[in-house]
């Protein structure tokens, strides 16, 4: 099928329930889950799995791009709804749980695997954004310190939720709560 072709609406559900069960899947197992588990799962058969998804890496770009939209596309939802500086922890909580859940995804994507390489620039030309705008707004509002780059505030919190040990949640709640405390340090008040 030529990737110019819309999917008819039976094959984007199928599509969509796949990765939604994979998520599922590698949230619990990690990405070597087993195709017939996800499959069935979606309710589909292991050769519609094979059929949108011919190698295992597709698979995995799919659910890493499609968490990545939907932590991205919660920014403008939290800003609508919540004062700004609540929006931006409402993100940063939202942004460590993605990270947090993601059990082997990470081993998988810097694994070396030439088909992963263009999803580091995916994941900040979706999620820098993001954080930009939530960072202006709380910093315009007085609510934060000012200058906080967001690039480098994304990748110190994907540090803090590194698995430690035998902590396979990544354990880095606490620390990025303290994190997000020390964005309110000198704030105007």
């Amino acid at each position: 099928m030529s990737a110019q072709r819309a999917l008819r609406s039976d094959a984007k559900r199928n599509v969509e329930a796949l990765v939604e069960s994979a998520r599922t899947h590698f949230a619990e197992s990690g990405v070597d889950a087993p195709a017939r588990a996800i499959a069935d799962t979606a309710g589909v058969g292991v050769g519609t799995l094979y059929r949108h998804f011919p190698q295992r890496s597709d698979l995995v770009i799919a659910v890493f791009q499609h968490e990545v939209d939907a932590c991205a596309g919660a920014a403008p939802e939290l800003a609508a709804t919540l004062p700004p500086a609540d929006a931006l922890v409402a993100w940063l909580r939202r942004y460590t749980d993605f990270l947090g859940t993601k059990k082997g995804l990470g081993k998988a994507l810097h694994s070396g695997d030439p088909a992963f390489e263009a999803l580091p620039e995916y994941f900040l030309a979706n999620l820098r954004p993001a954080l930009e705008s939530l960072l202006v707004a709380a910093e315009a509002a007085g609510e934060i310190r000012s200058g906080v780059n967001a690039k480098d505030l994304l990748y110190a919190i994907a540090n803090l939720s590194v698995p430690v040990g035998d902590d396979a949640a990544g354990g880095g709640n606490d620390m990025v709560g303290l994190l997000i405390d020390g964005l309110r340090y000198t704030a105007r008040s």
